[in-house]
């Protein structure tokens, strides 16, 4: 399973990177506010920053807009920017058009927004290279979020659809785990949930007793 992470915090991307385990970074139009990122030029700068540091992997980046003309247009647009721009589109009826046309176009795409098994098979349809399931968001109307990963990575491997699910709205390592588990090929999760992973208290424990018994030597 690919690893993302979901900001567009640059010295968070930078830290998941040196920390070895990065594939790729997820971005939105609230993820880039909470930066101070406005303006088509400044959002085009630090969108190339973003893929700089990533190198090699992908960087999804989301239009801004409803309407399949001008999701096309916005979508060209972002996809000039760098050759590993993912353009990100919201799970619409102008958006499978739009995801459908992108495919035809070598456009890359990846569709968010996603909340049932439906949408998926919508996206895979219209050749999405990612679908976005919002499992966070899931698990607070009620439903177990996880449950939708476990169904939509069953209907791919039956239909032999190629659209990787990249598992998002990650709210914890519990989340990354259990989406490992069911079969998702991406999560997309902050930092802190990544950071997350590496904690066990037998691990400090033992860590603790090995250092005691190093300064007996």
């Amino acid at each position: 399973m690919k690893f993302f992470i979901d900001t567009a915090n640059l010295s968070q991307i930078k830290e998941a990177h040196d920390l070895g385990i990065l594939d790729g970074v997820t971005t939105n139009p609230s993820l880039m506010a909470k930066e101070g990122i406005k303006g088509e030029e400044a959002i085009t700068a630090h969108y190339k920053a973003i893929c700089e540091i990533v190198e090699d992997g992908d960087v999804s980046a989301e239009v801004l807009s409803t309407d399949f003309a001008t999701i096309v247009e916005e979508g060209k647009k972002l996809a000039a920017i760098h050759p590993n721009i993912v353009v990100k589109v919201p799970m619409i009826k102008d958006g499978v058009k739009a995801i459908k046309w992108f495919t035809d176009n070598g456009i890359r795409t990846n569709c968010t927004l996603v909340f049932s098994a439906g949408q998926a098979i919508l996206a895979a349809k219209a050749g999405a290279a990612y679908v976005s399931p919002f499992i966070g968001r899931i698990d607070d109307s009620g439903w177990e979020g996880t449950e939708l990963i476990a169904q939509i990575s069953k209907i791919y491997t039956l239909q032999g659809f190629k659209t990787e699910i990249l598992a998002a709205s990650i709210r914890n390592p519990n989340h990354i785990i259990k989406c490992a588990e069911l079969g998702a090929n991406v999560c997309t999760c902050p930092l802190e949930s990544i950071l997350g992973l590496l904690k066990h208290p037998l691990t400090d424990i033992g860590l603790a007793k090995f250092l005691e018994d190093a300064k007996k030597l």
